[in-house]
């Protein structure tokens, strides 16, 4: 087994780097790192549904979609991301237990009472501070989860706030839990630097033939290919996401909006806008066909030169 501990903390190289793992590599792998601020969206996912668009926009926090299925979990400095890839049996592949169960023997050594939830989360009194999902490749393993440390779980809960009532589809829908902070069980000063070594001492101790591994340069370099060409792409974090219909109303002034919008494949497929009831003509001819992207859909607007009509920007997400 390997063991990969790299100290980038951006989203779309550590989550490209762990498909680079599965699919180029044929040991088994234990990868530990931490993410700045981001959100990290299911494969079968509506991105769009399950983020607060607005502020995350406002914060500038990333939004990455992984090769696994289940729900968004949201990243920052305070929150540990591990992963195993193993080899294995075809039809013995995922085994949730298999893979938490090395984590959950380190915190039970801490005198911390974690335990595994039927929705394969790791808890403690009930709260959530493991989310996990897993992904298969040929006769290989991806399993990866969260552990919340000290994560700011304000930003988590408003990041992660969104109308879900507005967007209808078919997407796999996240299960908002209660979540806790590791820190509230930890003994007073110990750091997130002191959770990750005390980590990777205990899998060192589990798996007595481990070794340490640096990615070299031809390995930053296929990674840094794929965050190009797919991990920090809108088509493949925002446009990947099933077909929706999405609907709002508000108010620009006094006059009434109603909105509804078809999308497949990150596609505008038709749109209708309606103000005070009344059907806005020319909307429909410039957006449909074009991104339901609000770069896109704001230069499309300004066609129509009405400062009214490009405020709706606001509506559309």
């Amino acid at each position: 087994m390997l063991c990969i501990t790299p100290q980038i903390t951006d989203p779309y190289f550590n989550i490209a780097s762990e498909e680079y793992l599965l699919k180029h590599f044929s040991d088994d792998i234990f990868l530990l790192y931490c993410n700045e601020p981001s959100i990290i969206v299911g494969k079968h996912q509506n991105t769009f549904a399950e983020i607060n668009y607005w502020l995350v926009k406002e914060k500038g926090i990333k939004v990455v979609r992984r090769l696994s299925g289940g729900g968004t979990v949201y990243h920052d400095a305070g929150n540990l991301n591990f992963c195993f890839i193993r080899n294995g049996q075809i039809g013995s592949l995922v085994d949730f237990q298999k893979f938490t169960q090395p984590i959950v023997e380190m915190l039970q050594t801490m005198g911390i009472p974690a335990e595994r939830s039927g929705r394969n989360d790791l808890i403690i009194n009930g709260l959530k501070i493991s989310g996990n999902a897993e992904h298969v490749f040929k006769n290989r393993t991806l399993h990866h989860g969260t552990l919340l440390i000290s994560s700011y779980l304000e930003n988590l809960k408003g990041a992660l706030q969104n109308n879900a009532e507005n967007y209808h589809d078919k997407a796999i829908k996240s299960v908002r839990s209660k979540v806790t902070n590791l820190q509230e069980y930890l003994p007073k000063d110990f750091t997130i630097e002191a959770f990750r070594k005390r980590l990777i001492e205990h899998i060192f101790a589990k798996f007595p033939t481990i070794q340490p591994y640096v990615f070299s340069d031809t390995d930053l370099k296929s990674i840094q290919e794929l965050i190009d060409q797919k991990y920090s792409s809108w088509e493949w974090n925002f446009g990947y996401s099933p077909k929706f219909t999405f609907k709002n109303s508000g108010k620009i002034d006094n006059d009434i909006i109603d909105i509804e919008i078809d999308i497949d494949k990150g596609i505008i497929q038709s749109i209708s806008v309606k103000l005070n009831n009344n059907q806005v003509s020319g909307i429909e001819d410039i957006l449909c066909g074009v991104k339901y992207n609000e770069e896109t859909i704001r230069q499309k607007l300004q066609q129509l030169q009405n400062l009214e009509i490009i405020a709706l920007v606001r509506l559309f997400f």
